[in-house]
């Protein structure tokens, strides 16, 4: 199958975006696992949720995509405080089985409530973007990819000032790398890790806010979402948020590129196949090491 260069650097800009937006997913789990260490599967309905508040909060802002995006940001990182608060916080370090199932039931009371709510059809949505664009040669991108991917990045620095500039940030990078050596300087966990569950739903609402225009938005959306974000953690490596990032972005290319060269199954499964051979060639990930760390 012959494949034009303009086609193929149209799929790469396509795959770039999609790979920033799954960085925001999969640098929130890794997040979350760094202060915690637990695995949330109910970060992917996080996420679902984010696109729904986009939705209903974009009529309420003539489709401004921004206000919209922060108000998707303020119900999920206030659903993150909720879920810390009532659950995540009963969950002790080394209790990895139980925190499964309790994130995997979190995840499935999340999509069944929505779908009851809104049913299983799927809405597309619009912004005040609309669906216009610009040609960068024989290139087109839309605004709303480019916002998308601007978002994203502009979330990625932020987080990283955060995490290297601040002692909001500093206490996080400390309980990750050595939980032992932080209680001893008086940080204090419970408040670091609900700080850090905090961030990590915020991003995902941003997350679900910037996907919501670029695909449908319907309960099962999350579904796939998790399984890939947790498969681009242990590629990058348990809690190393900068090699999550890293590997969303060659995830993104991998899927765009596949789709014009292979059928859609294997589109899907790309990314385990990866983290299969990863897992028994690198246990710890590509960037992965001793500990955990962040950033």
């Amino acid at each position: 199958m012959e494949i034009s260069l303009t086609y193929f650097l149209q799929l790469t800009v396509n795959g770039i975006v999609l790979g920033l937006l799954y960085g925001l997913i999969a640098v929130g789990l890794a997040l979350i696992f760094g202060v915690m260490e637990i695995v949330n599967f109910a970060h992917g309905e996080i996420v679902m949720v984010g696109a729904f508040a986009m939705m209903f909060a974009l009529p309420l802002f003539a489709l401004g995509y921004w206000p919209a995006a922060l108000v998707a940001m303020l119900v999920t990182g206030a659903l993150g405080l909720l879920l810390y608060e009532l659950l995540l916080a009963r969950i002790e370090r080394s209790e990895f089985e139980r925190s499964i199932l309790v994130t995997l039931g979190i995840s499935m009371i999340l999509l069944y409530g929505m779908q009851y709510l809104f049913t299983a059809t799927p809405r597309l949505v619009d912004t005040n973007l609309g669906f216009e664009g610009f040609e960068l040669g024989d290139i087109r991108i839309t605004w709303i990819r480019c916002v998308a991917a601007f978002a994203a990045l502009a979330a990625f620095v932020a987080l990283g000032l955060i995490l290297r500039f601040t002692q909001f940030g500093l206490a996080m990078r400390a309980i990750a790398q050595n939980r032992d050596a932080a209680l001893m300087i008086g940080i204090k966990p419970r408040q670091v890790a609900r700080n850090g569950v905090m961030v990590a739903t915020a991003l995902c609402g941003l997350a679900g806010a910037a996907l919501a225009p670029i695909q449908s938005v319907q309960p099962a959306m999350g579904q796939a979402l998790i399984f890939k974000a947790f498969a681009l953690t242990v590629i990058g490596g348990l809690g190393h948020m900068g090699g999550a990032l890293v590997v969303a972005i060659m995830l993104g290319l991998i899927e765009s590129w596949s789709a014009a060269f292979t059928d859609a199954v294997w589109q899907e499964a790309s990314v385990f196949i990866v983290m299969i051979v990863i897992v028994l060639v690198r246990p710890e990930g590509l960037f992965g090491g001793k500990r955990v760390r962040l950033g």
